[in-house]
Formats: C-alpha cells, sequence, structure tokens
C-alpha cells in the first residue's frame, strides 16, 4: 500500500508542474495585463484619453518610459520570463501563493476570507444531497416501476432540467421579496446586525440566509446522485449472489442491507472524497453573484477578467493539488470499500 501511496505522490509533481506551466505560458499571451492597465488608468487620469481603446499596448503614448519600468518593477514584470516562474514556483513549494495586484493582500489570506461562503453553501449541499439521494435512490430500485418510482423521476428529472441559476432567480422572485412574498432576504450570508445577535439567533438568521442559495445548488446534483444510487442498487438486487440469498430464506431487509447495501455503496463511496472536498472549492460564480454571495466563485472569476495574475495562479495551484490528493483518496476508498481491489491493479 505504501509503495502505491509514494508512486502517486510522485507522479502528482510533475502534473502539477505541467497544469502550473501550461496556464502560465497561456497568461503571456493574454492582452490587457496589470502594466497595461495601470498605464491606461495614468492616461485617463492625466486627461490624455484612451477610456474605450482597450488595454494594448498603444496605450503606452505619452506616458513617461520611466514610468513604465517602474510600473513592469512594481509587479515583477522586469524580469526574464523564466525567472519569473523559477520565483512563483519556489514560492509554491513553501506554499507562499504571493500578493494580489488588485486587493493588495497575499493570496492566502484573500481565500480565507473567501472560505466561509463557499463552504456554508458546498457542505449544505453536499449533505443535503448525499442524505436524500441515497435513501431515495434505494426506495427507488426496490420500487422498481411503481407510481412512487415514475413520479419520483419525473421530479427528479425536472428539477435536473431547470439550470441552478434559473432556480435561483424563481426562488427570489417568489420568496426573496420580488413579487410574492418576502420570506427570505435578498443578498448576503448574514444580517448585518449578525454580531450583536444570541447564538440562537445567528444560527437562525444564518439558516434563513442560505435556504435559498443551497436549495438553488442542490437541484442538478440532487438528480445525478439519486439516478445512480437507483441504477447500482438495480444492477447489484439483478445479481445472483441475490437470489441465492433469498433462496435461503432470508428476509427482504437483510438481503437489502446486509448482502445489497455495501456493494452498490461502492461507486457512491469512492466518490465522497471527490463531492466533499469539492464542496469547498466548486462554488458556482451565477450562484453567488444572484445572491450576492462573496465567494472562491465570483474571487476566481473577478482575478481572471482584472488579470489578478498571483490569485489565478495561486488558486489554480492550491485546487490542483488538493485534486490530485483527492483522487488518491478515492482510490484508497475504493480499497477499503471493496477488499476485492488490490493496490497492484491500481498501479495497472
Amino acid at each position: 500500500m505504501w509503495a502505491y501511496i509514494l508512486r502517486r505522490v510522485l507522479l502528482m509533481i510533475p502534473t502539477l508542474i505541467g497544469v502550473i506551466l501550461l496556464t502560465f505560458v497561456v497568461i503571456q499571451f493574454v492582452p490587457g495585463g496589470p502594466v497595461e492597465q495601470m498605464v491606461q488608468q495614468l492616461k485617463a487620469r492625466d486627461g490624455e484619453g484612451g477610456g474605450g481603446a482597450g488595454f494594448g499596448y498603444n496605450g503606452r503614448k505619452g506616458v513617461d518610459a520611466e514610468r513604465i519600468k517602474e510600473i513592469k518593477a512594481l509587479y515583477g514584470f522586469d524580469k526574464p520570463v523564466t525567472e519569473r516562474f523559477w520565483i512563483m514556483m519556489k514560492g509554491f513549494a513553501r506554499f507562499d501563493l504571493g500578493d494580489s495586484f488588485y486587493h493588495h493582500v497575499d493570496v492566502w489570506t484573500l481565500v480565507k476570507s473567501k472560505l466561509p461562503v463557499s463552504v456554508s453553501i458546498g457542505l449544505w449541499t453536499f449533505f443535503l444531497t448525499y442524505l436524500i439521494s441515497v435513501p431515495l435512490g434505494i426506495a427507488k430500485a426496490v420500487r422498481e416501476g411503481s407510481r412512487f418510482d415514475s413520479l419520483s423521476s419525473a421530479v427528479v428529472l425536472v428539477g435536473y432540467s431547470i439550470p441552478g441559476f434559473v432556480l435561483g432567480v424563481f426562488l427570489l422572485v417568489v420568496f426573496g421579496g420580488g413579487s410574492f412574498l418576502q420570506w427570505f432576504p435578498l443578498r448576503g450570508l448574514t444580517s448585518d446586525d449578525w454580531a450583536t445577535l444570541s447564538l440562537f439567533g445567528k444560527i437562525k438568521d444564518y439558516l434563513w440566509h442560505i435556504t435559498l442559495p443551497v436549495l438553488a445548488s442542490v437541484a442538478g446534483s440532487f438528480a445525478v446522485m439519486t439516478m445512480l444510487t437507483k441504477n447500482t442498487f438495480l444492477d447489484e438486487i439483478r445479481k445472483q449472489y441475490v437470489l441465492t440469498a433469498r433462496a435461503k430464506g432470508l428476509s427482504e431487509n437483510k438481503v437489502l442491507y446486509k448482502h445489497v447495501f455495501r456493494n452498490a455503496l461502492i461507486p457512491l463511496v469512492t466518490g465522497f472524497p471527490a463531492a466533499f472536498i469539492g464542496a469547498f472549492f466548486a462554488g458556482s460564480l451565477l450562484i453567488e453573484t444572484l445572491f450576492s454571495l462573496d465567494g472562491l466563485g465570483l474571487l476566481s472569476y473577478e482575478s481572471v477578467i482584472r488579470r489578478d495574475y498571483p490569485v489565478v495562479m495561486g488558486t489554480l495551484y492550491l485546487f490542483t493539488l488538493i485534486g490530485l490528493v483527492v483522487k488518491l483518496l478515492g482510490d484508497l476508498c475504493y480499497v477499503w470499500a471493496d477488499p476485492r481491489v488490490q493496490f497492484e491493479s491500481l498501479a495497472k
């Protein structure tokens, strides 16, 4: 086992470097970097036009060459490309993600400040999806072809066909004070007076704010997990060992939960680490924007638009590393859930 884990960890290093290198190279050819944006701002401040001409290099006319050198040095663009990449990788090796060009704080601080929103939406979505979808999928598999199965499938598929942000708009219009009811707030994760509330009041206020965003986020993943659970259980129920267990006189509940349950949950268990960690970092940009939630999804989007390269590269490094570790954990969970699988077979 430890040899397999060591091989996987060693393979993570070139994979991580390759992802970062590819993104770094692409960034070098993207126009409108921080230097061009700063020059454009100087031109606008000095009354030399440049409002709608874009961020091309033509905007440097009228700006002193010495000033441009100072701006390049400020953002570190006075160094060769290879040297900048080497400095960045050395920082990443020490988990130093650099400082944001736009926010003027280190990227770690920025990411931690956005985590509460993404964690709140992600964890609630994750737990609700598993707590409801797995029992519902089992019930649908046991009652396959019944009216309950047909009606629940129709409801689940309708929910899956509606995009999360469209459902979010509908919930805001109906329940968020749009045109009908004003049961839930329009924006934010907490109220302005949250710090002055009692413990019970804080919990109530938090749940009051998080309800609509979570409902909008659950819709898609809920349907996928339900149908996956149903189909997995159906495949197991039709196997020979289930018929043998029934022929021995075992009760249906014992057959289902003692024999079928463990084997059917293997695909769900192996995806558990990825789904759990993904709940932290896979924040929906549209959901966060719609409900005015300042999370990691919105941070990533704004960083790309503003060409905030330290945030782009720092978060890419962090999320890629977490993704590789989670993939390894998924393989370990697969072996834990099914002892028939050996590490030697996974390494092939």
